[in-house]
Order: structure tokens, then sequence, then C-alpha cells
């Protein structure tokens, strides 16, 4: 079951995203003073963005994140956070998701959506290349690549 998240669930939130990004982190997760328990309480209570969430036998293993952001123009939505819990990878919760996401993205009038992903995780770039995004050109020594994704057959 696809679903918004509940700010309730902020936990769950929580240990399904440092799970997912310990994944390409190769020497674990930095501690970049982030509190990830605060951004995650603030994401769900955005009124202008929406966290979806991907709901089996009780327990959440997808989630992604996405509101216009600040200066974007309105028809652009950014995709924040996007995560499958490692243990059900390459079973379709990720497509499912996505899907989801483009559905919400066109009934609310978005024409472009583009998000950034870590340099080195190769395996979500690899994701979003099979549903359609594209690169866009980045500087040497950035740590994100910024992709977009057209809603109009741009």
């Amino acid at each position: 079951m696809i679903r918004t998240a509940l700010p309730a669930e902020v936990a769950d939130v929580v240990a399904l995203h440092a799970r997912a990004r310990a994944t390409y982190y190769p020497d674990g997760l930095p501690q970049d003073g982030t509190d990830w328990l605060a951004a995650w309480r603030s994401a769900l209570a955005r009124p202008d963005g929406k966290v979806l969430c991907v709901v089996e036998e009780g327990r959440m293993v997808g989630l992604a994140s996405f509101r216009t952001p600040e200066g974007a123009p309105a028809d652009t939505v950014k995709l924040f956070q996007f995560h499958v819990d490692p243990g059900h990878w390459r079973r379709g919760v990720g497509t499912a998701l996505h899907a989801a996401c483009v559905e919400a993205w066109t009934s609310d009038g978005k024409r472009a959506a583009v998000l950034d992903v870590h340099v080195d995780n190769r395996r979500a770039q690899a994701f979003y290349r099979r549903q359609g995004w594209v690169p866009e050109p980045a500087e040497p020594g950035d740590h994100h690549l910024r992709m977009r994704f057209a809603l109009t057959g741009e």
C-alpha cells in the first residue's frame, strides 16, 4: 500500500532513511550534525510538501519526500528523499513508489522534477535512469549529481 506518511510514524521514517543511506557511505553515515528526527518532523508537517510511504505487512519499506523548492518555478517539484529498505530492493517497491510520485506530480500540474543523488550512489543513479531521469552536467568535485525528469515529454 502506498499512502501519505503520518507524523506519528516519524521514528519509522527516520529508521528507514538511516538504513537506506548507510548503503552508499562505505565509511559509515557521516555525522554532519543533522537532526534527522527534526528534519523528518518538519517534512511530515509541511503543508507545501508531501511524504509518501510504502507499507507492506504493517512495515514501512519505502518513502519519498517532495515539494516545490524555494525559488523554483511553480511547475517544478524536487524529490528531496527517496528510499527503499535495502531488504526490499529489486522487488518493485521503488518502481511503484516512483509511479505514485509521478502520478501526484502530474495531478498537481507539475511539468518537471529534479533531484540530487550522491555521486557514490551508483545503484540509485541507475534506478533513476531506468525511470527516465536524465543527469545534468556536474562540476568537478560535486558530491551530488543533479538529475531532471520531464513530466510532459519535454
